[in-house]
């Protein structure tokens, strides 16, 4: 039995079992079994170690990719003002995109007020570590924890905004160079290439990490842990389907592409993202995917880091949702203006959120804080489910990022419409990947057939 494959004639075709999504896939269903029928055979922790270990090898390659991308998409810039603009664009969309993220989150919220008559007695101690982490989230600590120590130290930390400084100001530097800098940027480019080259080996491992990050998951909350919180997981998962499908569909289809094309193109990444609930476990890929469905590089190089930051609209929902269902279980009616408040301060707190799984409940923590004090103790009501929820919130961002980098590309004039039909009607598995020229990286699955 072979794939279906919509290649062009001529083009080998690869065997179904071979295919990563559908080994991921598989992977999935079965941690789910695993952790559902044998709980404590999942909840071992070499179990849980198959999933952590997975986000720490692609962690391990985040910062030298962020770092090698932006600086050469910056050095081979030859106008500097570009990157400024394309900066202030993309800033200008995350903007927009997560206000309406906000407000979607919140019309639900009042919509379906699922957390009136919720019979739950929180436990603040088991929120206490979240609480005191939120503590800490403040606009200046922000903006100063952007400049590193060191550089090494930065790297070494995988901090993204502090490497992304770095590499924006030594893109520029090479820039100013000139030709003097002809080695040094061939010399990125290939590194670049090498570290995508550790990521086509890392992803062979993806179904292990996805069936130990789910298997524990099951085995350790089980369904029965959901309880009457399920009404909160549904709300949230259709108003993150009806973000993608109505807002950024509606993006999508403005820049003449269908989201329903465009999530089958990185169907991989987001499988990848569902066993492990981390956004930042399919970066690498999804950068590479985004430049060739027609993104210009430099775009791609500013735009997906700095996303990973300030656009993660999943987070925005989350917090809106979370916030008014944690109000209405407690009994407390927010104001309007209150309500605005939540706008805001979510708009703050959720910037430099990253797309590890707890990042979003730590931010919960902040604007909790902040918008009602007496909410917080609140938060062990969805303490239990915040698992269940970080998929989506993984999905949603990662989605959101791409999307965002096709849309400024367009508006730069730098998006190849042939391109991007062209990649929407291809199947190419991310793990397969061959060590082409500098500059023009090609998968195997293109040029070797499926």
């Amino acid at each position: 039995m072979r794939a279906i494959s919509t290649a062009s004639p001529g083009r080998a075709y690869q065997p179904w079992y071979n295919i990563l999504y559908v080994q991921v896939l598989f992977a999935i269903v079965l941690g789910v079994v695993v952790g559902w029928v044998w709980p404590h055979l999942a909840t071992n922790d070499w179990i849980k170690a198959l999933g952590d270990g997975f986000i720490k090898l692609i962690k391990m390659v985040i910062a030298p990719i962020i770092f090698c991308t932006v600086v050469s998409g910056i050095a081979h810039i030859q106008d500097a003002r570009k990157v400024g603009r394309v900066g202030i664009k993309a800033l200008v969309y995350f903007e927009i995109v997560s206000t309406f993220a906000l407000v979607i989150g919140l019309i639900m919220g009042n919509l379906f007020q699922i957390g009136h008559g919720l019979a739950a007695k929180p436990d603040a101690a088991a929120v206490q570590t979240y609480v005191d982490q939120a503590k800490a989230i403040k606009s200046v600590d922000f903006v100063l924890n952007i400049i590193p120590d060191s550089v090494v130290g930065a790297l070494a930390r995988g901090d993204i905004l502090q490497v992304l400084l770095f590499a924006i100001l030594f893109g520029f530097a090479l820039m100013a160079m000139g030709e003097k800098a002809d080695r040094l940027r061939s010399l990125v480019d290939d590194t670049a290439h090498a570290v995508f080259g550790v990521i086509g080996i890392v992803m062979k491992a993806a179904p292990l990490g996805a069936f130990g990050a789910m298997a524990f998951t099951i085995g350790k909350y089980g369904p029965a842990a959901l309880g009457n919180l399920i009404g909160l997981i549904a709300l949230f998962y259709a108003t993150a389907g009806l973000f993608v499908v109505i807002v950024l569909g509606l993006i999508a289809r403005f820049v003449g592409f269908s989201i329903f094309k465009f999530i089958a193109y990185i169907k991989d990444e987001l499988l990848i993202v569902l066993g492990t609930s981390s956004s930042e476990s399919a970066l690498p890929q999804l950068m590479e995917k985004l430049e060739r469905l027609g993104c210009s590089k430099s775009v791609v190089g500013l735009v997906v880091p700095t996303g990973y930051s300030f656009n993660l609209d999943g987070t925005n929902i989350y917090m809106t949702l979370a916030t008014l269902f944690i109000a209405q279980a407690l009994g407390i009616d927010l104001t309007f203006s209150q309500q605005l408040t939540i706008l805001v301060v979510a708009m703050l707190t959720s910037k430099g959120a990253s797309g590890v799984t707890g990042a979003g409940f730590i931010t919960l923590a902040a604007t909790l804080s902040v918008v009602n004090p007496a909410l917080v103790a609140g938060m062990a009501i969805v303490f239990s489910i915040d698992k269940f929820m970080s998929e989506v919130r993984a999905l949603t961002n990662i989605t959101g990022n791409g999307i965002a980098a096709v849309f400024v590309s367009w508006w730069e004039g730098e998006l190849d419409h042939a391109a991007l039909q062209t990649a929407l009607k291809r199947r190419i598995d991310p793990s397969d990947f061959e060590t082409p020229r500098r500059g023009n990286r090609v998968p195997r699955s293109v040029t070797q057939g499926e």
